[in-house]
């Protein structure tokens, strides 16, 4: 009979650096199962909290959180720190953009992460001959089943974080997610980098008591933040119907792609009754030849379609775009602020969207397309992207004035019909009545998935 492994205790710090204004669950799920196996462990979220020394000194292991290119951006920062204060301390970076911090990692992880977490901290992980870096692309997460409930008690509490604003109030938010992956293959998204189509789906009670222990302190209303909600449509909808049945005055909103708002046309006046708000969906352009080379499955007439399909419901729609890409015009840019006036669309649509700027991570399907070639630079390691430019030069100069002009405007309080406005202004576009109505429901933070950081956010974590 073999003798059971002893497992040295470990004092291990969690850091996330911003997950789009929730609460952080990709650091509340590793947490559990790291103090479910006896280590002590710390969280630190930066969106949120000063940077600490004190507990750089503490720990034994650290390990960043980076979901997304804003996150990797500001934990390289962070790193530099650490390797600054103790150039020894083990440093580990997981999520979709894990793979991609190995130049400043001693270990990555991508995909499905929380045990290869543990493993990594309790020595088990293998490691790569070539790279000395551990990644962790998918596997199945066995132990996902009977997952321990997410550590939220590690974190600041769950009204320092973005609410949800409705009819001139504001509400506690809670955050979940029904799955991980997509089953699609969007060629600019990073997600299939790493699950190349592929769909883990989180046990139904996991999610439930989750939501339930966000409910308990005081979540009314809760995110969703699958890549997609209904890529397991049948697996979401359980979800629904028991959260509802639970707690019948919670609200919820979700993510999802254009085809399949119309594709699950007879679901939403179930998702409607549910509590369902708003729906975030990734429209990223009005040019259908651009979506059709970012292979998104929908047209801009689709998408119109959405957004007249869900309003009949009382849905509200929460576009996402990505207005520059290699092939961006001017007109372009002019037909979206126009398409986001005649929707009715100027408060849905949070002023940064009209900034976005085409990323490239390593891996991205883009990189294949042959209209890609003529535009394409070579690699950037700190912004994890390949360069590119426009096919029009003036273009990038106008993302970088657009984008100045939000940052400006925000910064001096102006709502968003006033930077609207503003932002047709640059594009040479008339001024026109709009719809000022700020009572539709959405989130108070701002949509920065695969945004550039602003000087804000970046200047944001400072040595103490």
């Amino acid at each position: 009979m073999l003798a059971a492994t002893t497992v040295e205790v470990m004092r291990v710090l969690l850091v996330t650096t911003y997950e789009l204004g929730h609460q952080p669950l990709l650091i509340a799920a590793p947490a559990a199962r790291l103090r479910e196996g006896g280590h002590d462990v710390r969280c630190l979220d930066l969106s949120i909290q000063p940077w600490d020394p004190d507990l750089v000194e503490w720990a034994e292991r650290i390990a960043f959180s980076v979901p997304m290119h804003t996150a990797m951006r500001i934990a390289r920062q962070a790193i530099a720190l650490v390797r600054k204060q103790r150039p020894e301390l083990p440093v580990a970076c997981f999520g979709l953009y894990g793979p991609f911090m190995d130049d400043v990692a001693d270990h990555v992880l991508g995909g499905e992460t929380d045990v290869a977490i543990v493993d990594w901290i309790e020595g088990r992980a293998d490691q790569d001959a070539a790279s000395g870096a551990i990644v962790v692309h998918l596997g199945r997460e066995a132990a996902r089943v009977g997952a321990p409930i997410p550590a939220r008690d590690l974190l600041p509490p769950l009204d320092q974080y973005a609410r949800l604003a409705i009819g001139g109030e504001e509400r506690v938010v809670g955050y979940v997610e029904a799955s991980h992956g997509c089953a699609h293959r969007c060629r600019h998204c990073p997600v299939p980098v790493i699950y190349d189509g592929r769909l883990r789906v989180v046990e139904l009670d996991t999610v439930l008591a989750d939501a339930g222990q966000q409910i308990a302190a005081g979540a009314q209303h809760i995110t969703f933040g699958d890549p997609d909600f209904l890529n397991g449509a049948h697996h979401s909808l359980r979800i629904v119907r028991a959260l509802h049945e639970r707690h019948p005055d919670v609200t919820f909103d979700c993510t999802v792609k254009v085809e399949h708002v119309l594709h699950h046309e007879s679901i939403w006046a179930e998702m409607a009754e549910a509590g369902c708000l708003f729906v975030v969906s990734a429209f990223e352009s009005v040019d259908n030849a651009t979506l059709e080379r970012l292979d998104k499955g929908h047209t801009a007439a689709d998408a119109g379609r959405a957004v007249a399909l869900l309003r009949e419901h009382g849905i509200e729609i929460r576009p996402s775009w990505m207005p520059f890409t290699p092939w961006t015009t001017l007109e372009q840019v002019q037909n979206l602020l126009e398409f986001v006036a005649e929707h009715d669309l100027v408060g849905n649509v949070d002023p940064v969207q009209y900034t976005i700027r085409l990323l490239l991570p390593e891996g991205s399907l883009l990189l294949e397309h042959p209209d890609l070639a003529p535009h394409l630079g070579p690699y950037d390691t700190e912004r994890s992207s390949y360069l590119w430019t426009s096919g029009d030069p003036a273009m990038d100069l106008l993302q970088l004035e657009l984008a100045a002009i939000v940052e400006r405007r925000q910064t001096a309080g102006d709502d968003i019909p006033t930077i609207y406005q503003a932002l047709r202004a640059a594009c040479d576009l008339p001024e026109i009545a709009v719809n000022a109505d700020t009572s539709r429901p959405r989130l108070t933070e701002p949509w920065f998935c695969c945004a550039e950081p602003n000087a804000e956010q970046l200047g944001g974590i400072a040595e103490r």
